[in-house]
């Protein structure tokens, strides 16, 4: 099978396509063929082996897994013999568990027991196959803070993977919610449900003088002393990236009465996809796709998700 392949880290040049042997499903597995991926920020870090934190757990000196990918949608083409969920032609999608990827290929082998269900009705591949890691990682913050009807919170970095999640999913939990984001994506902020929505090339919201229940960071571009007096006492500022939150969030677990929350490692959980299954059928969360790339341009997809200005998803076509 074709698969974006890197042995050293480095710049989007390290990956290259390449033939390698095709996964075989063990009894409790099913073999994905994969139609859509993505390149997410944290392929990105993968790849470039930073911050360096990450070597500790995928390796080293060298990736211990040759391929990236969490993110998947596709069609079932083999199953385990203990495997009772899911049957040959079944279209799914999902993500690859905790600390494992492999998705930038034309097949993967998955547990029937990891992050993935039938696909949504009325969602394309290309849609699916980039939809989970952003809502996974927005869900275990909202979560993490007990984002709930009635509180206000601030997502910064709206516009995001983890952005867009995050404004749909707190509106799902009854928050009210000011999003912050540039002028281009004001408008589409907005269509996802934010109550206001603070375009940060215009105006800082940390200067207004309102408070908020939670300040969700869902880029790793805040900090908690800028935001620590736009929070209510009670208050928690909830960091998406930046290993310093760490250990501000053990200072803060004991001093004070405003919150850092950086809730880690990921929960990757059937229980989470089948929930945005559930939102999506129901007309209530909609993923939102920038720009989708062939799986031979995944150097060129990798490239603009590193500029940052990526609005929502980008996806990878496998065909």
């Amino acid at each position: 099978m074709r698969a974006v392949v890197y042995d050293r880290y480095g710049p989007p040049e390290v990956l290259r396509l390449e033939d390698v042997e095709r996964p075989v499903p063990k009894d409790d597995e099913v073999l994905i063929k994969i139609h859509a991926t993505s390149v997410t920020r944290t392929d990105i870090g993968l790849r470039s082996g930073k911050p360096f934190i990450v070597r500790l757990f995928f390796g080293l000196l060298r990736p211990k897994q040759r391929i990236l990918g969490t993110e998947l949608a596709g069609v079932v083409e083999a199953v385990g013999a203990a495997v009772s969920q899911f049957a040959v032609g079944d279209h799914v999608f999902g993500s690859t568990p905790a600390f494992r990827t492999g998705a930038h290929a034309e097949f993967i082998c998955l547990e029937e027991t990891a992050p993935i269900a039938h696909k949504a009705e009325g969602m394309t591949f290309e849609q699916a196959g980039a939809v989970t890691d952003g809502v996974i990682l927005a869900l275990m913050c909202l979560e993490a803070a007990h984002v709930g009807k009635g509180q206000r919170i601030v997502v910064y970095g709206a516009s995001g993977s983890i952005g867009t999640a995050g404004v749909q999913l707190a509106k799902h939990f009854g928050a009210d919610v000011t999003a912050v984001c540039n002028t281009k994506n004001v408008d589409l902020v907005r269509s996802l449900g934010a109550d206001r929505v603070v375009d940060y090339t215009k105006e800082d919201f940390t200067k207004s003088g309102e408070t908020y229940d939670v300040i969700f960071d869902a880029v790793g571009k805040h900090s908690f002393s800028r935001c620590k007096d736009s929070l209510k006492a009670g208050g928690a500022y909830v960091a998406t990236d930046g290993f310093r939150n760490l250990f501000l969030a053990m200072w803060t677990s004991r001093i004070g009465d405003k919150k850092v929350l950086f809730p880690i490692p990921p929960h990757y959980t059937k229980k989470n996809v089948l929930l945005l299954k559930e939102l999506i059928e129901a007309g209530r969360y909609r993923a939102v796709i920038d720009r989708c790339y062939p799986l031979v341009d995944v150097i060129e997809a990798n490239k603009y998700v590193e500029t940052e200005q990526k609005t929502g998803n980008v996806v990878l076509a496998v065909k």
